[in-house]
């Protein structure tokens, strides 16, 4: 079996998760179009990318990814570096002629997602991009079902993203509550996620009206690097530049209607992500937080008509790869096994198994076209964003 290296640039959560997946697809997946080799880890915190190279046996470690783009022994990269290092990271990677493994939203904006993908179509490489949500397998349930018309013409749906890992009023002002290098805040942390299921579901947005919100504008400092949602306690206080909270209302092109809320200082609520669809003569409901669950309405009474529980189980989306019977619990990290399959498929046969660049650059439209209605207080319509015929890079 052919055997691809892989890099990993950015070892904080999301590079760790990266790298797991890589190592557990084989497991899953007993006949991969590649085996993945862990060649490179890349991460400028001192000692980080050595500590990441022994645990899972990478071939080297290095603090400038630069040596990664220069390693001819690097066929693919995984991006799981800050927002703002997407676009340098990401083009200089994919002129090097490695694919991409690259996390959401591809960069601060939209004009950072469309450079990362016109760089990956010119060079003739793959980009998959961490739109992990959409791999849940209820999520592929769902859009069977609306596919196959069981629950009639969408009327409306909710997307709601909710968190409390910034409400902590001791959060350190880290990168994340920075413009230049967080982005837009809670609309490309969460939103992005909002949208990309949005789409996957229904089909392309045509016009939205956002607002948003700053309820904690100001956070410490912190005294040195941090990983993760670290807290900071006396540092010195410092803006925060970006928004906390986002809800929109969306008119797609089908017709449908819809509402994206998302908030990243939620008390009380933790990954509680989700969404409800209603359709003509039915609904159906879904909850990360009970991720193998999926609420189905369906029939003919249209009114008082009972929603049943379905359990996935094989047959629905990647589920058998992972568990024998419906029921058996899968987690998050199952879902970026899922993408990283994804990710190796596409890079060999040359056609999307999952989300592309071209997803990214349509989420990143949308979340610039919110951002820009909350400023100008009026509905904003998309320009096409639909993906090529061929759903590749470009």
């Amino acid at each position: 079996m052919r055997t691809l290296g892989v890099a990993v640039v950015g070892f904080g959560w999301m590079g760790r998760v990266h790298t797991q997946a890589y190592t557990r697809v084989l497991h899953h997946f007993p006949d991969p179009p590649v085996r993945s080799r862990l060649v490179v880890v890349a991460d400028d915190v001192p000692g980080r990318a050595e500590e990441a190279a022994e645990r899972y046996g990478f071939e080297t470690a290095t603090r400038d990814w630069r040596e990664v783009a220069a390693d001819p022994r690097v066929g693919a990269v995984s991006v799981t570096a800050p927002n703002f290092l997407h676009r340098e990271i990401g083009v200089a990677m994919a002129e090097a002629g490695k694919h991409l493994w690259i996390e959401k939203p591809v960069g601060l904006g939209a004009d950072d997602a469309r450079a990362v993908a016109a760089a990956a179509a010119a060079a003739g490489v793959w980009g998959t991009v961490g739109f992990n949500y959409r791999n849940a397998p209820a999520v592929a349930a769902a859009r069977e079902l609306i596919a196959a018309g069981e629950i009639g013409r969408v009327t409306h749906v909710r997307v709601r993203l909710f968190s409390d890992y910034a409400a902590h009023p001791e959060s350190a002002l880290t990168w994340r509550y920075e413009r230049a290098r967080g982005g837009s805040g809670v609309l490309g942390d969460l939103a992005s996620h909002g949208v990309d299921l949005a789409r996957h579901l229904l089909g392309e947005i045509d016009s939205l009206a956002a607002d948003t919100a700053v309820f904690l504008r100001e956070r410490a400092r912190p005294a040195g690097a941090t990983a993760g949602h670290a807290r900071a306690v006396g540092g010195e206080p410092g803006a925060v530049e970006n928004d906390d909270y986002v809800s929109c209302l969306l008119r797609f092109a089908s017709g449908a209607r819809g509402v994206l809320e998302a908030c990243r200082v939620s008390v009380g609520e933790q990954n509680s992500y989700g969404f409800e669809i209603h359709g003509t003569t039915g609904a159906l409901f879904w909850d990360f937080r009970r991720m193998g669950e999926l609420g189905v309405c369906r029939g003919t009474g249209y009114q008082d008509q009972p929603v049943s529980t379905v359990h996935v189980g094989p047959g629905h989306g990647a589920y058998g790869a992972f568990q024998p019977g419906a029921a058996n619990a899968m987690g998050y990290d199952d879902l970026k096994v899922i993408e990283a399959h994804h990710f190796l498929r596409s890079l060999t046969e040359g056609t999307a198994h999952g989300a592309c660049l071209a997803d990214a650059v349509a989420a990143a439209t949308a979340l610039d076209a919110m951002a820009r209605s909350a400023e100008e207080r009026r509905w904003v319509a998309l320009p096409g964003v639909s993906p090529p015929a061929d759903r590749h890079a470009g």
